[in-house]
C-alpha cells in the first residue's frame, strides 16, 4: 500500500509541476536497478559487469 501511495504522489507531482521529462530518467534508473539485481544471481553476471 505504501508503494502505491509513493507512486501516486510522484505522479501527482509530475502532473502538477509539469515535469514529465523526469519520467524517462526514473524508468532508466529502475531498469538498471532491476538489471543489477537479477544479474547478481545468474551466470550472466560477469558479462554484464563488463558493460559498466
Amino acid at each position: 500500500m505504501a508503494k502505491r501511495r509513493v507512486l501516486s504522489e510522484f505522479w501527482q507531482f509530475l502532473k502538477q509541476e509539469k515535469k514529465y521529462w523526469l519520467m524517462p530518467i526514473v524508468i532508466v534508473f529502475l531498469l538498471f536497478g532491476l538489471l543489477i539485481v537479477f544479474s547478481q544471481s545468474s551466470a550472466v553476471a560477469p558479462f554484464i559487469y563488463t558493460l559498466f
